[in-house]
């Protein structure tokens, strides 16, 4: 069985991968879903739509790397975080659609929190930031608002699960609900340092116990699924960014990757020691292996790639996301033209649920180049912005930043982040680390890879990009960039 299949459950779409024993892609399959915009600040997903997508993809995946379920060793799931459902365990019929982690509906309920005095036991316990973002309050904004919810969760016949979650219920028919470590750590409701749900936390948000699933490790065989005519273990699960981290082969204290997805998360490994954020950082679990936790510091960049689609979607400035590349390679520089793509507000190190988008510095001079350049321009800012806010709380500084995702395609992009920071930015041959990590911590679990160490000679850089940029001018664009956020900020 020389084959491990990733199921890979984003954001804006649902993608299966097949790697080889090399960590190469021998099939891919992709298909984009609904997003649902009831109101203003909410996102939605019709969770019936994302198991569709993702079943379909792993059948054709398999087909075009023209393998059949017997070939696969070991699947792994890795999926957008935070996004949060609520099914029937009788049917697996879902109450309402799932809010996904970019919906403001619970800020207020965060901001009653917070002013209640909460804020630092939920940092101390949770290491995260009381924040819409994460899936306690969407959870409970579930249970408050769907009629009967909260009673029929308490006598156990509702389940809640984040994406994982989901699909291992689909892949075995409603036998198995379970999550893995990191993205329990994800929910609020998780005390990172004891590994367990929080009673303390449960009746903070008045979450029934009987609605969550069992916490599993992120690299162990937790079910089988039919594939094929075979029987092929599900036997590793991990949020997306944990995943990225463990698929660039950040599996030792110090190393950094930053995935530029539609939004974009810098993940700093620091080992068993989960270390407490003071510039408003998340201490998160990285992954949970053979029962030790391994934690990161993490920072997220609510919008990346997203801001991009705003261009080809919203404005029709570029009819494909590849086109922003050139429009931003005619003007050699932004022009004093930033944008702030807070669109659904900002995160690390800001967390400022109210921040909205801006566009600032305008001229009748500026033209659309400007603007894609900006635009650009503002992914590596915010992601500059958290690594500078990372590298004081580790107290480390780092030496090279290890890249991902689809965003990483665009070389002006790639360059200007490394002149920003002043550190190399290295593009590994296999971008698909999200995928490569889950696969990796499955193939762990059945024995297809021996340890870290084999997982580690896998991974081979394609290109690194060397700063070249002054560090005066740097720091000039970096001032510009904190007026314009201090413009944006508060907004709404």
């Amino acid at each position: 069985m020389p084959f491990v299949l990733a199921l890979d459950q984003g954001t804006t779409s649902s993608r299966a991968l097949v790697f080889d024993h090399g960590g190469a892609v021998r099939g891919m399959a992709q298909r984009e879903f609904r997003q649902i915009y009831p109101e203003p600040g909410w996102v939605e997903h019709d969770p019936t739509e994302i198991w569709a997508t993702q079943s379909g993809v792993m059948h054709e995946a398999l087909a075009k790397a023209g393998v059949t379920g017997r070939d696969v060793a070991a699947i792994g799931i890795t999926n957008q975080r935070e996004t949060t459902l609520l099914w029937e365990r009788a049917t697996g019929r879902p109450l309402a659609n799932a809010i996904v982690w970019q919906d403001r509906r619970t800020a207020p309920d965060c901001d009653a929190l917070r002013a209640a005095g909460h804020e630092a036991m939920l940092a101390a316990k949770t290491g995260l930031v009381l924040d819409a973002y994460f899936s306690g309050t969407k959870l409970k904004w579930l249970l408050d608002h769907v009629p009967g919810a909260r009673a029929r969760a308490a006598r156990g016949e509702l389940a809640f699960g984040t994406i994982d979650t989901w699909l291992v219920w689909k892949l075995t028919n409603g036998a198995v609900h379970v999550t893995d470590a990191s993205n329990a750590s994800r929910t609020l409701l998780y005390d990172i340092h004891t590994g367990t749900w929080d009673d303390e936390l449960l009746a903070l948000f008045d979450i029934p116990r009987e609605v969550l699933p069992r916490v599993v490790s992120s690299s162990e065989v937790i079910a089988t699924t039919a594939l094929g005519g075979a029987s092929v273990p599900i036997a590793g699960i991990a949020g997306d960014q944990q995943a990225a981290l463990f698929g660039q082969a950040c599996d030792r204290p110090g190393l950094a990757k930053n995935t530029y997805g539609t939004g974009c998360f810098l993940l700093l490994n620091t080992g068993t020691h989960a270390v407490p954020s003071k510039n408003r950082l998340l201490t998160t679990v990285a992954w949970d292996l053979g029962g030790t936790l391994s934690y990161a510091l993490e920072g997220s960049v609510f919008i990346g790639g997203a801001a991009v689609q705003w261009l080809r979607d919203g404005l029709k400035l570029i009819r494909t996301a590849a086109d922003v590349e050139a429009l931003a390679a005619s003007e050699n520089s932004n022009g004093g033209v930033y944008m702030v793509p807070a669109f659904a507000g900002l995160g690390a190190p800001h967390w400022d649920a109210y921040a909205r988008g801006a566009v600032l510095g305008l001229t009748r001079g500026s033209t659309g180049g400007h603007l894609a350049r900006a635009v650009l321009e503002s992914i590596a800012f915010q992601s500059a912005d958290v690594l500078l806010a990372m590298e004081k709380d580790a107290n480390v500084t780092l030496t090279e930043l290890r890249v991902d995702g689809g965003a990483t395609a665009n070389q002006l992009l790639m360059q200007f982040q490394a002149d920003l920071l002043g550190v190399p930015v290295v593009r590994p041959e296999v971008l698909e680390t999200t995928a490569l990590g889950a696969a990796y911590l499955a193939g762990l679990a059945v024995g297809h890879w021996k340890d870290a160490a084999e997982i580690r000679a896998n991974w081979r850089v394609a290109r690194r990009f060397e700063p070249s940029m002054s560090r005066d001018r740097a720091a000039e664009l970096r001032a510009g960039w904190e007026k314009a956020v201090s413009r944006a900020k508060g907004w709404a």
